[in-house]
């Protein structure tokens, strides 16, 4: 890899761990907790990574979802909502550090609901099988990956809440994300190989993303990091 690459991954490796510590943070300091609105939430964790890393920058919108809210895609804007003293909670952030794109996402369980602990331990476990499964085949596509994403998902009785499970990151504004630009996202019409290069030359990279969603109970969960490296 040359040295540019190097430094790129590099880069993209502390954005994360700079949004990994924010996020053992928001939990450390109680900041998802029953009877805050979710924008308050969002509005907190905004804050605590300025007061952590003068991040004031997010290359996509702030999520905070709890309960029913859960359900929705990224692209829905449901109302506000209280979060609930047995409830679900999941964040997903995009904040800039050093002109480099983090995505992240995790799940928050409060009280001690079977099933809710349950599909928050799934999240992480499926991701981890997803991406042991995209690092055995040297030329996976996202087509391929997102049918085992969702074979697992179903394996452990979940379905998955989006219509891809992930897309491109790089340096901020990366290029562009286009609804209709199937090639930069981990999603059935995409048959092209995900190991490749972008029209700059550089090594792609991608974000794997995992919605869980239970819509009988009327929950869900998230998790989200790097798939191509860490």
């Amino acid at each position: 890899m040359a040295d540019d690459e190097l430094t790129r991954a590099a880069r993209l490796l502390d954005a994360q761990a700079k949004a990994e510590r924010l996020f053992a943070e928001t939990e450390e300091r109680g900041l998802v907790a029953p009877g805050e609105g979710e924008r308050a939430v969002s509005d907190r964790i905004r804050d605590l990574a300025n007061e952590l890393f003068g991040t004031t920058r997010h290359w996509h919108k702030r999520i905070v979802r709890s309960g029913p809210n859960t359900l929705m895609p990224y692209r829905e804007n449901p109302p506000d909502r209280a979060i609930g003293t047995d409830d679900i909670v999941f964040a997903d952030f995009g904040p800039i550090f050093e002109e480099y794109e983090a995505d992240f996402g995790r799940t928050f369980v409060l009280g001690d609901d079977p099933d809710k602990g349950r599909l928050r331990d799934d999240l992480a476990e499926i991701f981890a099988a997803a991406k042991q499964y995209f690092s055995r085949d040297p030329e996976i596509t996202g087509q391929r990956l997102y049918a085992e994403v969702e074979r697992l998902a179903a394996e452990c009785g979940w379905q998955l809440g989006g219509w891809h499970a992930g897309h491109l990151v790089g340096e901020f504004p990366h290029e562009t994300i286009d609804g209709a630009d199937t090639e930069s996202y981990i999603t059935p019409a995409n048959d092209t190989p995900l190991r490749r290069t972008d029209k700059a030359g550089r090594r792609c990279h991608w974000i794997l993303e995992i919605h869980l969603i239970d819509r009988e109970r009327e929950f869900g969960g998230f998790y989200e990091e790097l798939l191509t490296l860490g």
